[in-house]
């Protein structure tokens, strides 16, 4: 993964179905706004993209580089690489289908079968989602779509960072959610070094940090209240080559610390997020990643593929 994978990820955006994609905002604000002891917040407001995540980048760059057959396109998802897959299928007019655990949310399958997704529900985690998904594709050819670990969904995801140093230059630090990887790998091959990129897991889905104890990427068991948006049971083999070289701290988060970070995102901001897009600010407010008081620090707030219910008691 490369610079220039990225930016021939940007030149087909370009070409490719207009009005699809959008550019999401950078807002910034004093670190006290956040309750953060840095100059700077940046948060990039990537829940706001087509589908409600920053996978919509990823997946149309898949389709966009590949001949989709008669039969379509299909992904094996916790919900939300298989929206941006659906969305950006119907874009194109070609067929999806989607397998998803039952872990993914009441409220992500209503989402697919909007999109008119055929949506197949079975498996426990994600894993059995893709094992399913992996047999299917093989009985009927269609476009094989992975929800973190092909190049095309890497560089797509790499599209981000591309725009964030567009909007505002480079950040001392970006922190950055982590399943599977593909978000991280993007950030981390598009700013090389540049920026300090800081891996946020939760505890109960350490991909990344099992990975690194190991000295290989080892599966782990996924649960917890991120598991529908971060379940990947192994961290990407894409993921794990770039984070080598360019990510040095891979940090843990508590449910009870997301889930806290989310509500006060939702309170204080006003921004309905799901869990997976709530671990930057929670690594802040916990100090688990402590920023200098003159560093900048860019938040990916990444999803909003949520049950607004989950939040009327925050």
């Amino acid at each position: 993964m490369n610079l220039s994978e990225i930016h021939s990820a940007s030149r087909r955006f370009d070409a490719g179905p207009s009005h699809f994609l959008r550019e999401t905002p950078l807002w910034k604000l004093p670190g006290a706004a956040l309750g953060v002891d840095c100059a700077e917040v940046w948060l990039k407001l990537e829940h706001l993209q087509v589908g409600g995540s920053f996978k919509a980048r990823g997946m149309l760059n898949r389709l966009l580089a590949n001949p989709i057959p008669a039969s379509g396109v299909i992904v094996a998802s916790g919900g939300n690489a298989g929206i941006a897959t659906a969305a950006a299928a119907r874009a194109l007019g070609v067929p999806c289908e989607v397998f998803v655990p039952r872990v993914s949310s009441a409220a992500k399958q209503a989402r697919l079968r909007a999109l008119g997704a055929n949506v197949v529900v079975g498996g426990d985690a994600y894993a059995d989602a893709l094992a399913a998904c992996l047999t299917r594709q093989q009985q009927t050819g269609a476009l094989l779509t992975h929800a973190y670990d092909q190049p095309e969904v890497v560089a797509g995801a790499g599209t981000l960072a591309r725009e964030i140093e567009q909007q505002g230059g480079v950040p001392h630090s970006v922190l950055v959610s982590v399943g599977g990887g593909g978000l991280i790998a993007g950030v981390a091959a598009w700013f090389e070094g540049r920026a300090r990129v800081v891996a946020l897991e939760p505890e109960r889905a350490p991909t990344l940090h099992a990975a690194r104890a190991a000295g290989e990427p080892v599966d782990v068991a996924v649960g917890g209240i991120a598991a529908d948006s971060l379940g990947a049971r192994r961290i990407g083999a894409i993921a794990w080559d770039v984070t080598q070289r360019h990510v040095h701290d891979a940090l843990l988060l508590s449910d009870d610390a997301i889930l806290a970070a989310q509500r006060w995102l939702w309170r204080e901001m006003k921004l309905a997020v799901e869990p997976a897009a709530a671990l930057g600010l929670a690594a802040l407010h916990t100090g688990a990643y402590r920023p200098r008081a003159d560093e900048t620090v860019c938040l990916i707030v990444c999803g909003a593929n949520l049950d607004p219910a989950s939040l009327t008691d925050a």
